[in-house]
């Protein structure tokens, strides 16, 4: 396993050791004790999600102000742009935004701790995306920031109106929302 730190000190790029022969390949998507060692962070997943989505299709930017959650996000098919938005008002990058891509083919998983907006675009023609939580779902305390807020001025790396579900465009401005002290 490979950490590569982001702009964001708290934001973990996590590449696998992926052993692969004419058979295909094999590699740990998670191990505790590994992640551990080479994060120095010891975390408790309680809960994992799964989701499918068509091109186009923009999830996000979500969070919890209750119960927060911390994510460890993968695309088991097709590629995705992962994001997350500093939403915690105390730190040094509060407001500020780091995004990646994960793939089916690269492998790669985004740490994001709890204190975090998250969101990601599908950039393949369907993506099925997996992420471990840190705490469970709490309907009443799930927020979301609108994915095109100008303060945040993301770059979602699409050339064209993504897909939304209704609560994603009821989404609220940045400088609205409910964030973290």
């Amino acid at each position: 396993m490979n950490i590569i730190p982001t702009k964001i000190a708290d934001i973990l790029l996590i590449e696998p050791q992926v052993f692969q022969d004419d058979r295909g390949f094999f590699f740990e998507s998670y191990n505790h004790q590994k992640f551990t060692e080479k994060t120095g962070l010891s975390i408790n997943f309680v809960q994992d999600n799964q989701s499918l989505s068509k091109h186009n299709v923009l999830r996000g930017l979500h969070y919890q102000i209750i119960q927060p959650q911390g994510k460890l996000v993968r695309a088991v098919t097709g590629s995705i742009f992962d994001v997350a938005v500093d939403i915690r008002q105390n730190s040094p990058t509060f407001g500020q935004w780091v995004g990646y891509e994960l793939s089916a083919e690269n492998k790669r998983q985004l740490w994001i701790p709890a204190g975090f907006a998250h969101g990601f675009v599908v950039i393949s023609e369907v993506a099925e995306v997996l992420y471990k939580t840190t705490d469970y779902y709490a309907p009443g305390s799930d927020r979301t920031i609108l994915w095109n807020d100008p303060d945040l001025a993301i770059d979602w790396k699409i050339s064209t109106s993504p897909i939304l579900s209704a609560k994603d465009q009821a989404g609220k401005a940045f400088k609205d929302a409910d964030l973290f002290p």
